[in-house]
């Protein structure tokens, strides 16, 4: 097995370094990049399982580079931020960032965040259905595939994770706590915005009306449930 490779793309020389060389003693295959420009290039070239992304850099910036990433690509993303403001952070996951990190950070906390959003263990089990139709929206579990209207949708992993949890527990209302566990790690369980964020971006891309949810439901101040309408369709494939 192949070790994972990162991209660190920070307009700062120092924090480059520094990063590069912890994580390189980790065992990562580590590149680097000073600007949303050079890293967008050395992607089209270059496989990599995870960039570490600065927010605020001259040029395009952070926020739009991580954009631009997520039309393409569903690979691990950890913003780098220099505040600790609720809608930095909501703008940072908003733009399809896996997770963020806010400057200044540890090392150890940096490489725990990694390690976290680096696992790809499927929340979905072999045992049930496989695929999910309801309404215009169809869901394969194993491909990681969703369609609305007959037309493919993309969704970045922490989506679809949160997606099928919902979907294998149809009709269950779940806690927050759970959903954050079971999709970004024990670490997580109090982060309730990073499921605001996610569940919002659900919704625009799955609900005919997202301000009046027909399938992903909120639980007031305990979590969300998913609606499993009576004539949707499950198959085991």
């Amino acid at each position: 097995m192949r070790n994972p490779s990162i991209l660190i793309v920070d307009d700062e020389p120092q924090i480059r370094r520094v990063i590069k060389a912890a994580l390189s003693k980790q065992g990562y295959v580590v590149a680097d990049a000073r600007s949303g420009e050079a890293a967008l290039d050395m992607i089209r070239e270059e496989r990599f399982d995870m960039v570490i992304l600065d927010r605020n850099m001259p040029g395009i910036g952070g926020l739009e580079t991580c954009r631009t990433i997520r039309d393409t690509s569903d690979m691990g993303i950890i913003m780098l931020t220099v505040r600790k403001a609720e809608e930095e952070r909501i703008e940072a996951l908003d733009a399809g960032a896996d997770d963020y990190v806010t400057k200044p950070f540890s090392m150890p906390e940096l490489s725990a965040r990694i390690r976290s959003n680096l696992r790809r263990v499927p929340s979905v089990s072999h045992a049930g259905a496989q695929a999910v139709r309801f309404g215009n929206v169809s869901v394969d579990l194993a491909t990681h595939h969703l369609s609305v209207s007959g037309i493919d949708v993309r969704l970045t992993p922490k989506q679809f994770e949160v997606l099928a949890h919902l979907i294998e527990n149809p009709n269950e209302s779940i806690p927050h706590a759970r959903l954050l566990q079971a999709v970004w790690g024990p670490d997580y369980r109090d982060q309730v915005e990073y499921l605001h964020v996610v569940v919002n971006q659900l919704r625009k891309k799955i609900e005919l009306d997202p301000s009046h949810p027909r399938y992903i439901i909120t639980e007031p101040w305990f979590g969300y449930r998913f609606q499993l309408p009576d004539d949707a369709d499950l198959r085991a494939e």
